[in-house]
């Protein structure tokens, strides 16, 4: 079996928490039999490290679909050490005594000096394991529909995951072809032959992704191949492992009706709400001062009220008024549908708000939806009222994301960014129910966690925020959402 995604995480991390803790240990030589020193010496491990791996997280250094190779990794290293450097001086700084003799600057060297020796071999290594075709599991999928080619998508834009794809068994229920690679994957065969298939092939697992299964799975074959030990999936289940999205198009309601994960204990969603407010709470107090200079700031930029006020659809359907700092200058009279979806609607977007959107202070004042139970920290966001009739209408299932408190972040928010046409509210929708389904409080850590890093950084390539989404009169968005061809039918 290859090196998965999670193989660098879990090697550097032990290897750098080890290197960084013997590196300390061999500067201070505290007695680990006194209680304050081991106190000591762990924040003084735990933090180094911790800053260490924060900066590699967010050069996205343990994202193997975004660095490929050992030279990649290489190019992206220093902008890496660079941030963790400047982390690890501040944090001495601050906390001296976290720090060894010399100061900050000496304090964040030496730890440079023990991880760089100990991060580029063992890169070098995974890299060169990645490459070796060997290792490689032997994938058939059975079926050739759009699940099937987008596994096909999947496996080929993520090949740390250790598939080579040896063939499609052909599927007369799909609807042809799909793009160029119907030509790059051969055939071999159709699904009555599946039996013969394997024992030419003999793959290491079977993905199941076929159009249609009533009455044309083939129980025995795979049954067979089971017990003969190769592994047979759900091509869903793969799709979603690989994509952390579901593939709402395939879901089928025995999919849902009999899944556990969509189901949350009282105890998991009590734990989910004391943590938002208490976020929300300690969030109110910290950054009071700056929402009244927010506020001013607004009103002296641009005529109309400090904050914009929309009714959206929350837990369960409930409407309830969501509450932000205007971006945008107000809409003349008589001028709602040209100045809303036949104008650059960034021409609207004010000085300030400018800045609000960037740096997402916009979204500050929901810290008062959540104290008021409207919304958590971590969530779907809240679809405007007047579009969730048609959503549910148009996109399949669109009412399970709404089993939970909407947040001012979620996984959509930070895989997907904002929606500016219905393909992506679709496409945002896949991330909203993988999220529903695995929800979690190590999941949302991770959401807040991402959630930091494109403010501080931005994300590549984010898509502009269009006014329909922001500041626009929920009547006209209706109309203009049904206006928009569906990528995905029910």
């Amino acid at each position: 079996m290859r090196p998965t995604i999670f193989t660098p995480v879990t090697i550097e991390v032990v290897l750098l928490f080890l290197a960084v803790g013997g590196s300390i240990f061999a500067q201070t030589q505290p007695s680990l039999f006194v209680w304050s020193n081991v106190v000591v010496f762990g924040s003084q491990t735990f933090f180094s490290a911790f800053f260490v791996i924060l900066s590699f997280y967010y050069s996205d250094l343990y994202d193997l679909r975004i660095v490929r190779n050992f030279s990649e990794f290489i190019t992206r290293l220093p902008r890496s050490s660079g941030i963790a450097f400047v982390l690890l001086c501040g944090f001495y700084a601050l906390y001296p005594l976290m720090g060894v003799a010399g100061g900050p600057i000496f304090s964040s060297l030496s730890i440079a000096c023990v991880v760089l020796p100990v991060v580029l071999p063992v890169r070098w290594v995974l890299y060169r394991l990645l490459n070796i075709r060997s290792l490689t599991e032997r994938v058939l999928i059975l079926g050739t529909s759009p699940l099937a080619w987008k596994i096909v998508e999947e496996i080929e834009a993520t090949p740390h995951v250790g598939y080579t794809i040896v063939g499609l068994v052909e599927d007369q229920g799909a609807s042809g072809s799909y793009g160029s690679q119907s030509s790059q994957y051969p055939m071999r065969g159709p699904l009555e032959r599946l039996n013969d298939i394997l024992n030419e092939l003999r793959p290491d697992r079977i993905i199941v992704a076929l159009t249609e299964r009533r009455g044309r799975l083939p129980v025995r074959d795979l049954l067979d191949a089971r017990m003969a030990g190769i592994i047979v999936e759900d091509g869903i289940e793969v799709h979603e492992r690989l994509t952390e999205k579901l593939a709402i198009e395939s879901l089928t309601p025995s999919f849902l009706f009999f899944s556990e994960d969509f189901t949350k204990s009282r105890f998991q969603m009590a734990l989910r709400r004391m943590v938002s407010l208490a976020f929300a709470l300690v969030g109110i107090l910290l950054t009071f001062p700056l929402m009244v200079l927010i506020a001013l700031t607004i009103k002296i930029d641009s005529s109309g009220s400090a904050f914009f006020i929309q009714d959206r659809a929350g837990l369960h359907g409930r409407t309830f008024r969501l509450i932000k700092f205007r971006t945008m200058h107000p809409l003349q009279p008589g001028k709602e549908y040209e100045e809303v979806w036949e104008r650059d609607v960034s021409s609207r977007v004010t000085r300030v708000g400018k800045w609000l959107r960037k740096l997402r202070l916009d979204e500050v004042p929901q810290f008062i939806n959540i104290m008021r139970g409207d919304m958590d920290l971590v969530g779907p966001r809240p679809e405007m009222v007047s579009n969730v009739k048609t959503m549910i209408e148009q996109i399949p299932y669109y009412s399970l994301r709404m089993v939970v408190r909407p947040g001012i972040t979620g996984w959509a928010q930070v895989r997907h960014g904002y929606s500016v046409s219905q393909e992506d509210v679709t496409e945002k929708m896949r991330y909203d129910l993988y999220y529903v389904k695995h929800m979690s409080p190590w999941f949302d850590l991770r959401i807040l966690i991402d959630t930091v890093k494109i403010v501080l950084l931005g994300r590549d390539g984010e898509k502009k925020e269009s006014a329909e989404t922001k500041e626009s009169p929920s009547k006209l968005t209706t109309s203009a959402v049904v206006n928009v061809t569906l990528t995905n039918q029910r």
